[in-house]
């Protein structure tokens, strides 16, 4: 071997060597990006990449390096999960990173939010391993602080599903009786009127226009002839009856000296084709489907009459089963049952509340905005009607919008023994996401299908996942601080805008969402007037407007002073 060549083999080894022996050379924070930077909250975590690019002949052959992410405040510190990365000569199966090349790789990132993350900095640890030794490089400063608007979020807000009451101020009841005529006459016969029903329909009448809480609304005389006989006939007759039925009513309604009824309506169906295909339909008779379908080929009147009577084998039956059941004048009566009014429920429950109905007392609560007052209503709805769920339920309610989320669970969960209810299956996830436990809170969710609320509560539950297109979906047109939010993380600024103005009782942290509009879209006197009232409703919100970045481009001082 030449002199020549032993030199350069002997330069390649002890450039290898360099490579494998020498100490792993600091960090520098070129090396690396983050997105986003600064990071932002996502659900309730807040996530990051770490690109890092390992420039050539930097990492050294032999070199074991463990990066482990630290989210630095407050004087505390959380770690993220720890990523390894080795040079060519070692033996391990994490990633390589080239001496002669360098590399890109890729570091996950990962915290559980807190709110004083608001300030503060991504630092990156590096601890080697070469062989036997083992030593810890300085660390290296990657990003500054957290956006955490999504953190606003609040389930705390949501509106629990109400079971609803059943009272109806006025319910409307009908009672009706018929007077049956003989074929081609329209003579009302005197036993036809006393038969049970036409004995019904007067008592109530007379007794609707005596009582103060029922209305006399309407009467209806329909009167009819059946089909068979001809057009020109039954015309006749039907008017007739339906004259002679009206003439008798007003009559009697004089006699038992009813004078207030609304109105008196009267009409007449000179052949009751559609009543006498019901009857048909309905029967017995053998042939029936023969003469419906007759029904169904003939539009014409007389054509239907004639092909009808040529069914000789039937029509017999027809004549003494159908017909005659479709001869008459129906006379029916509208009255509503006018139930008790506001002032008289709210005075009973005063005087005593066992006096009302369910429906009644349910309804008594609707009837003030008082939180306390609605939960001592339901209090004693659960004592008068303790195996009805909707007075759990609802007692839990407002339990709940008064934070106390501990007996609105007892509550809910009564409710729930009660029945296979929706209600009280949302409220129960509503209590979950309290605590946190999104899986028990979807399962519960998941049998709720139907009620009102829940779109509201899915709405949180997808901002807390982290799924802000789910969310908004979720909300629909939902006028509510969520709501917004949901809107403003997924960028759709002038919806948000719009949410945030058609909220009824804007509190802080409406306006100090409208105030991150502002920022966001380059509004200075937006963020000023609404941050100065967030302010002014919630003094907390000063300390976090000063840490949060969404304002870090504007001078706060005139919407603090």
């Amino acid at each position: 071997m030449n002199r020549k060549l032993c030199y350069v083999l002997g330069l390649g080894v002890a450039l290898s060597l360099s490579s494998c022996g020498k100490k792993l050379g600091q960090f520098s924070s070129d090396y690396f990006s983050v997105t986003p930077d600064p990071l932002e909250v996502v659900g309730e975590k807040v996530p990051a990449r770490v690109s890092a690019k390992i420039p050539a002949k930097f990492f050294v052959k032999n070199a074991e390096v463990t990066v482990t992410p630290y989210l630095v405040f407050n004087g505390q510190e959380v770690a993220s999960q720890s990523y390894s990365f080795q040079g060519e000569k070692v033996r391990g199966n994490n990633p390589v990173i080239s001496y002669e090349y360098g590399s890109t790789q890729t570091i996950p990132v990962s915290f559980n939010y807190q709110p004083e993350m608001a300030k503060s900095e991504l630092m990156l640890d590096f601890t080697v391993t070469q062989g036997s030794k083992k030593y810890v490089l300085p660390r290296v400063k990657v990003a500054n602080g957290v956006v955490a608007t999504a953190a606003l979020a609040d389930v705390a807000t949501v509106n629990p599903a109400l079971a609803a009451d059943a009272f109806q101020r006025i319910i409307n009841e009908k009672y009706a009786a018929d007077i049956m005529f003989l074929i081609n006459q329209a003579n009302i016969r005197a036993g036809q009127l006393k038969t049970d029903a036409m004995a019904e329909l007067q008592k109530e009448m007379i007794e609707a226009n005596k009582a103060d809480n029922r209305v006399l609304e309407e009467i209806n005389i329909s009167s009819y002839a059946s089909p068979d006989g001809g057009v020109e006939l039954n015309t006749r007759l039907a008017e007739n009856r339906e004259k002679n039925t009206k003439d008798y009513l007003n009559k009697q309604l004089k006699k038992d000296k009813i004078t207030e009824f609304g109105e008196l309506t009267a009409q007449f169906t000179a052949q009751d084709w559609e009543g006498f295909q019901k009857l048909v339909a309905q029967s017995n008779i053998q042939d029936k489907d023969l003469i419906l379908s007759v029904l169904s080929m003939y539009k014409d009147p007389e054509q239907r009459e004639r092909e009808i009577r040529n069914l000789s084998s039937v029509f017999e039956q027809l004549a003494d089963q159908i017909l005659p059941q479709l001869r008459y004048s129906r006379i029916t009566a509208s009255i509503n049952v006018i139930g008790k009014s506001d002032s008289e429920i709210q005075a009973l429950y005063a005087s005593n509340p066992s006096e009302l109905s369910i429906e009644e007392i349910l309804y008594c609560a609707t009837l003030t905005d008082d939180n306390a007052k609605r939960r001592e209503i339901y209090q004693t709805a659960t004592r008068l009607y303790p195996n009805d769920y909707r007075t759990w339920n609802d007692l839990g309610l407002t339990q709940y919008k008064a934070g106390d989320f501990n007996g609105a669970k007892g509550s809910f969960a009564k409710a729930a023994s009660l029945g296979n209810n929706p209600e009280p299956q949302m409220n129960l996830g509503l209590i979950e996401m309290t605590k946190s436990d999104y899986n028990k809170a979807n399962q519960y969710f998941g049998s709720a299908a139907g009620v009102p609320e829940l779109g509201d509560a899915l709405g949180v539950y997808y901002l807390k996942q982290g799924d802000n297109a789910a969310a908004v979906k979720a909300f629909g047109d939902t006028k509510s601080n969520n709501a917004a939010l949901a809107q403003i993380l997924t960028k759709d600024y002038s919806k948000a805008k719009s949410t945030l103005a058609a909220i009824n009782t804007p509190d802080a942290t409406t306006y100090y969402l409208m105030a991150v509009l502002g920022a966001r879209t380059n509004n200075e006197s937006m963020l000023n007037t609404n941050l100065r009232q967030a302010v002014r409703l919630d003094a907390s919100l000063a300390k976090r407007a000063v840490n949060d970045l969404e304002f870090a481009n504007y001078n706060l001082s005139k919407a603090l002073q």
